[in-house]
Protein backbone atom coordinates (compact mmCIF):
# COMPACT_ATOMS: atom_id res chain seq x y z
CA UNK A 1 0.00 0.00 0.00
CA UNK A 2 1.45 2.99 -0.58
CA UNK A 3 1.00 6.17 2.07
CA UNK A 4 -1.01 9.10 1.97
CA UNK A 5 0.64 12.47 2.21
CA UNK A 6 -0.34 14.57 4.67
CA UNK A 7 -2.15 17.76 3.84
CA UNK A 8 -0.29 20.74 3.68
CA UNK A 9 0.40 22.61 6.81
CA UNK A 10 -0.79 26.28 7.61
CA UNK A 11 2.98 27.31 7.79
CA UNK A 12 3.66 25.36 4.63
CA UNK A 13 0.91 27.14 2.53
CA UNK A 14 2.06 30.89 4.28
CA UNK A 15 5.25 29.86 2.86
CA UNK A 16 4.04 29.02 -0.42
CA UNK A 17 1.78 32.25 -0.38
CA UNK A 18 4.97 34.12 0.40
CA UNK A 19 7.29 32.52 -2.54
CA UNK A 20 4.20 33.02 -4.98
CA UNK A 21 4.01 36.65 -4.38
CA UNK A 22 7.69 37.35 -4.86
CA UNK A 23 7.66 35.75 -7.83
CA UNK A 24 4.94 37.76 -8.82
CA UNK A 25 6.43 40.76 -7.75
CA UNK A 26 9.49 40.32 -9.97
CA UNK A 27 7.40 39.35 -12.86
CA UNK A 28 8.96 35.79 -13.15
CA UNK A 29 5.33 34.15 -13.25
CA UNK A 30 6.48 32.39 -16.68
CA UNK A 31 9.71 31.15 -15.79
CA UNK A 32 8.84 29.64 -12.57
CA UNK A 33 5.73 27.98 -14.14
CA UNK A 34 7.69 26.71 -16.57
CA UNK A 35 10.30 25.23 -14.12
CA UNK A 36 7.71 23.47 -11.97
CA UNK A 37 6.03 21.96 -14.15
CA UNK A 38 9.47 20.83 -16.04
CA UNK A 39 11.20 19.45 -12.75
CA UNK A 40 7.47 17.86 -11.13
CA UNK A 41 8.34 14.11 -12.20
CA UNK A 42 11.82 14.87 -10.84
CA UNK A 43 10.64 16.52 -7.84
CA UNK A 44 12.89 15.15 -5.08
CA UNK A 45 16.22 15.39 -7.63
CA UNK A 46 15.18 19.37 -7.44
CA UNK A 47 14.71 19.65 -3.87
CA UNK A 48 17.98 18.02 -3.55
CA UNK A 49 19.69 20.70 -6.07
CA UNK A 50 18.12 23.49 -4.31
CA UNK A 51 21.21 23.09 -1.90
CA UNK A 52 23.39 23.54 -4.91
CA UNK A 53 21.43 26.67 -6.03
CA UNK A 54 20.67 27.97 -2.35
CA UNK A 55 23.09 31.10 -2.60
CA UNK A 56 20.45 32.46 -5.52
CA UNK A 57 17.37 31.45 -4.56
CA UNK A 58 17.93 33.05 -0.67
CA UNK A 59 17.34 36.28 -3.55
CA UNK A 60 13.86 34.81 -2.56
CA UNK A 61 13.50 33.96 0.76
CA UNK A 62 15.20 33.95 3.96
CA UNK A 63 17.19 30.52 4.92
CA UNK A 64 14.56 28.67 7.48
CA UNK A 65 12.39 29.74 4.55
CA UNK A 66 14.23 28.12 2.20
CA UNK A 67 15.18 25.12 3.96
CA UNK A 68 11.05 24.51 4.57
CA UNK A 69 10.32 25.46 0.64
CA UNK A 70 13.43 22.79 -0.27
CA UNK A 71 11.58 19.82 1.95
CA UNK A 72 8.07 20.69 0.26
CA UNK A 73 9.80 20.63 -3.05
CA UNK A 74 9.52 17.05 -2.58
CA UNK A 75 5.75 16.78 -2.28
CA UNK A 76 4.34 16.90 -6.16
CA UNK A 77 1.33 18.53 -4.33
CA UNK A 78 3.20 21.40 -2.73
CA UNK A 79 4.32 22.37 -6.14
CA UNK A 80 0.94 22.27 -7.46
CA UNK A 81 -0.25 24.20 -5.11
CA UNK A 82 2.63 27.31 -5.79
CA UNK A 83 1.80 26.97 -9.32
CA UNK A 84 -1.67 27.47 -8.84
CA UNK A 85 -0.55 30.68 -6.51
CA UNK A 86 1.20 31.98 -9.29
CA UNK A 87 -1.02 31.66 -11.78
CA UNK A 88 -3.74 33.61 -9.37
CA UNK A 89 -1.26 35.97 -8.60
CA UNK A 90 -0.68 36.90 -11.86
CA UNK A 91 -3.91 37.29 -12.40
CA UNK A 92 -4.77 39.62 -9.79
CA UNK A 93 -1.93 41.60 -10.50
CA UNK A 94 -2.47 41.77 -14.40
CA UNK A 95 -5.99 42.91 -13.85
CA UNK A 96 -4.56 45.67 -11.28
CA UNK A 97 -1.63 46.76 -13.95
CA UNK A 98 -5.04 47.14 -16.66
CA UNK A 99 -6.74 48.89 -14.09
CA UNK A 100 -4.28 51.63 -13.37
CA UNK A 101 -3.46 52.37 -16.84
CA UNK A 102 -7.40 52.78 -17.95
CA UNK A 103 -7.93 54.78 -14.73
CA UNK A 104 -5.87 57.70 -15.81
CA UNK A 105 -6.89 57.69 -19.44
CA UNK A 106 -10.78 58.20 -18.23
CA UNK A 107 -9.60 61.17 -16.25
CA UNK A 108 -7.46 62.47 -19.01
CA UNK A 109 -10.86 62.61 -21.43
CA UNK A 110 -12.32 64.74 -19.30
CA UNK A 111 -11.74 68.84 -19.49
CA UNK A 112 -12.26 70.98 -16.80
CA UNK A 113 -14.23 73.72 -16.50
CA UNK A 114 -13.87 77.47 -16.39
CA UNK A 115 -15.92 80.12 -15.25
CA UNK A 116 -18.74 80.49 -17.46
CA UNK A 117 -18.39 77.05 -18.79
CA UNK A 118 -15.31 77.31 -20.94
CA UNK A 119 -12.73 74.69 -20.79
CA UNK A 120 -9.60 75.75 -18.80
CA UNK A 121 -6.31 74.86 -17.38
CA UNK A 122 -6.30 72.64 -14.28
CA UNK A 123 -3.76 73.35 -11.70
Amino acid sequence: MASETPPLAAEDLALLERVASRVVELRLEVPAILTLESVRPLSFVASQAMIFFQPLVQALLRFNDYQRFAALAERRDALETLTTLIERRAGESQAARRAARSAPAKGATETSRGPGGRAGKTT
